[in-house]
């Protein structure tokens, strides 16, 4: 093996259920009913699954959400928007965490 992460493992995914074929089960029907078109259509689902997917930096799903979003009548510029909302989000999360290290500091300092 290469590398830790092998793109073709996402074409293996439903094999996740082999020694748990109910669980896998429960999870893709209500994986399909989430991707589902709703309030929200599917194009706008997949873009949220493609920020999401860098949040939480999971290769697989990159590749998953960038294809999907592709699919689904997503452009790169909005793709891109996507991505930056996430970083936006992720570094005030970052930031006002900060916060905590403050009073911390300010009370042990005392």
């Amino acid at each position: 093996m290469s590398d830790y992460y092998e793109r073709d493992d996402l074409k293996k995914f439903a094999e996740i259920g082999k020694d748990a074929p109910e669980l896998a089960e429960k999870f893709f029907d209500y994986y399909a009913a989430v991707f589902a078109e709703g309030e929200l259509t599917e194009r706008e689902k997949a873009l949220i699954a493609l920020a999401v997917a860098h949040a939480v930096q999971c290769p697989y799903c990159i590749d998953a959400y960038t294809t999907s979003c592709l699919e689904k009548g997503s452009n790169l510029a909005e793709m891109t928007e996507a991505v930056h909302v996430t970083n936006a989000i992720r570094g005030g999360a970052s930031l006002v965490h900060g916060l905590q290290m403050r009073k911390l500091a300010e009370k042990v300092s005392l």
